[in-house]
């Protein structure tokens, strides 16, 4: 049956830890993580609850396939209600946690209400208990993971927890475990904060044992591995490079949002890519990557492994130096968002500022795009020192972006502008042309005006701009699972629907959407039908995908927003793209959206259909 069939409801406001059964019939509609948990958060609040309000519930949550012998089986999301775009937020992230929680025997935990003081969760199997946190209130993520761990004296113990931005109420903050894996976009670690909720750490010892079909699972999984193994990018590709194996590709296609997307070429790339990253330095003949990792069941283990360069500037200020160490690096998106959105070419300076936003809980993706917006405005003069305590944003400023990343991470000075996202500063000083956000939310490092289909995506996407709700770079780039024209519109629309609806299913088995470089639904299909008990044929599957989008879309209508929240910046819809086989090229996204509302069953507004709500029974 796959799922424990248990949930844990902690009541933060009366301090309680409460064991229920999970809703099975829900389970059968929305089988897992994103999709179960959605369905949860739908029917207990008020979709136009104030985010930050202990009304808001916050759910940590795991597929069926969490913590079993699948490939990539790390995953957990956290799934609220966004105070950074007020829409549906689910965040997923890898590495231990999610496992730990599932061999804890746990499907879910439900948090409701705030808590009087600081506690955290201590979860050992079925033992539930909220202990006090004000000794770690306002310490960082690393600071809070080794209190916890010296505190419990226990080394297995998996750790998720917030820093200070988050309490101080940083609108992009993230929900980091096992020190450099995040829940990382949407302020779902805002919302912990808002709850008084510090962390919460598990040890589980109970195993995943309820599988239906342990004998045909195997098999299923071992016939996927085989499909993992025998693709270049899943055995080759990301293993060596990580995801950063995109950022030479995109740049040189012309795609490579640069200096507020201002270009779509940046001229550093090279110097930041996947390849820089196993040059050796001058100073001491090491790379910055140290090695590959893998998060729990994975055979992929693109995460990235890295060391600053001990004589580089970042090393040298005052309490710098505890970065003097081996933690998670660059990936594609953060290297983009610090890197060529901001004009920085510096590998070093990157990196200290990734370590600052793992350290702290910071997106990177938000926060780098919001300083890119500052430094526009500080360009045109609407913003200056006066404002920013003396930090000069010029593009390219590799140390005013590691001062800022100190700065938003404790929640001090300009740092606490930052942290309110690009579209609320540039709204703030008379410019919100200059946010590149759609529903709120900072778009990744793909240029919408040379990869038609991502315009769509990011102007449909339930939790705002997103490249991991439907990645048809895959087919418009990468030619997966077939090569479509990245400059055309047409066919656009049933593609994105298309991965809107395979992702859905994916981010709710506890599986990683980086297999899909390799598998399509036919090679998770018969893992998911040989571990669930009940009909998981491809239908089924498909008819969960859309079932899922569906639900997301109308708790964010009911939350308030509409067909109007569905575009892009005027820069992707007005100025055309500037160099590169996309110049002279905008984003018709008005040739895409109408189409796109017809396949879904929309009406003309962006609504569901009554037939279309009974179908799925949303």
């Amino acid at each position: 049956m796959a799922w424990t069939r248990k949930i844990l409801r902690v009541n933060l406001t009366q301090g309680t830890c409460t064991p229920e059964a999970l809703n099975m019939a829900w389970a059968r509609d929305y089988l897992g993580q994103r999709g179960l948990a959605s369905k949860y958060l739908a029917e207990e609040i008020d979709p136009r609850v104030d985010a930050l309000s202990p009304d808001n519930k916050m759910i940590m949550t795991t597929g069926p396939l969490t913590g079993t012998a699948a490939s990539t089986s790390s995953r957990y999301s956290i799934v609220t209600k966004s105070p950074l775009t007020g829409a549906i937020a689910c965040s997923n992230s890898g590495g231990f946690f999610g496992a730990e929680l599932k061999n804890a025997g746990w499907d879910m935990i439900i948090f409701e209400g705030r808590a009087p003081a600081p506690v955290y969760l201590f979860l050992h199997n079925d033992r539930a208990e909220l202990l006090s946190a004000e000794a770690i209130w306002g310490r960082s993520v690393w600071e809070t993971d080794h209190w916890i761990h010296q505190r419990h004296q226990d080394p297995q113990i998996r750790v998720a927890a917030i820093g200070a931005g988050a309490e101080k109420g940083v609108l992009f903050a993230a929900v980091v475990n096992d020190l450099h894996r995040a829940a990382g976009r949407s302020g779902v670690g805002t919302v912990m904060g808002s709850k008084n909720l510090k962390a919460v750490a598990i040890r589980g010892e109970l195993g995943v044992g309820n599988i239906r079909d342990p004998e045909g699972f195997m098999k299923a999984v071992v016939d996927a591995k085989a499909v993992l193994a025998g693709n270049a990018v899943t055995s080759a590709g990301l293993p060596t490079y990580g995801t950063q194996v995109l950022m030479n590709v995109i740049n040189e296609m012309g795609a490579m949002p640069t200096r507020n997307w201002r270009e779509i070429q940046f001229e550093g790339a090279s110097a930041i890519s996947g390849e820089a990253m196993h040059e050796p330095r001058a100073s001491d003949c090491k790379p910055n990557l140290v090695r590959n990792a893998a998060c729990f069941g994975c055979t992929i283990a693109c995460g990235r492994i890295s060391t600053i360069d001990p004589s580089h500037f970042t090393l040298r200020g005052e309490g710098r130096d505890r970065y003097k160490v081996a933690s998670g690096g660059l990936e594609y998106e953060a290297a983009w968002a610090l890197g060529s959105d901001t004009g920085v070419s510096d590998i070093d300076a990157l990196t200290y500022a990734n370590f600052i936003c793992n350290e702290h809980g910071l997106d990177p993706i938000s926060f780098g795009a919001t300083v890119a917006a500052a430094m526009e405005l500080y360009t045109m003069g609407v913003l200056t020192q006066a404002h920013t305590g003396g930090i000069a944003l010029d593009f390219g400023n590799a140390e005013a972006l590691c001062t800022l990343a100190e700065l938003t991470g404790r929640g001090e000075g300009f740092g606490l502008e930052i942290g309110l996202g690009s579209k609320r500063l540039c709204a703030r000083y008379g410019h919100p042309e200059l946010s590149m956000t759609v529903k709120g939310q900072e778009f990744p490092a793909y240029d919408a005006r040379a990869i038609k289909g991502m315009g769509l995506t990011y102007a449909t996407s339930n939790r705002g701009a997103c490249h991991l709700r439907s990645y048809t770079v895959a087919s418009e780039v990468l030619g997966i699972p077939v090569k479509t024209d990245p400059l055309a519109t047409e066919g656009k629309a049933e593609l994105v629907k298309a991965f809107q609806d395979a992702t859905a299913v994916v981010d709710s088995t506890g599986l990683c959407v980086f297999t899909t470089f390799a598998w399509t639904l036919a090679d998770i299909q018969p893992q998911v039908a040989a571990a669930c008990e009940g009909d998981w044929s491809m239908e089924k599957l498909a008819e969960v995908g859309e079932r899922i989008w569906n639900l997301e879309r109308q708790f964010n209508l009911d939350a308030g927003l509409t067909a109007a929240d569905d575009t892009l910046p005027p820069r992707l819809l007005k100025e055309p793209a500037n160099t590169g086989p996309a110049k002279g090229h905008v984003n018709e996204l008005d040739q895409m959206l109408p189409e796109y509302y017809r396949i879904r069953g929309w009406t003309e507004d962006g609504r569901l259909k009554p037939d279309l709500r009974e179908r799925l029974g949303v």
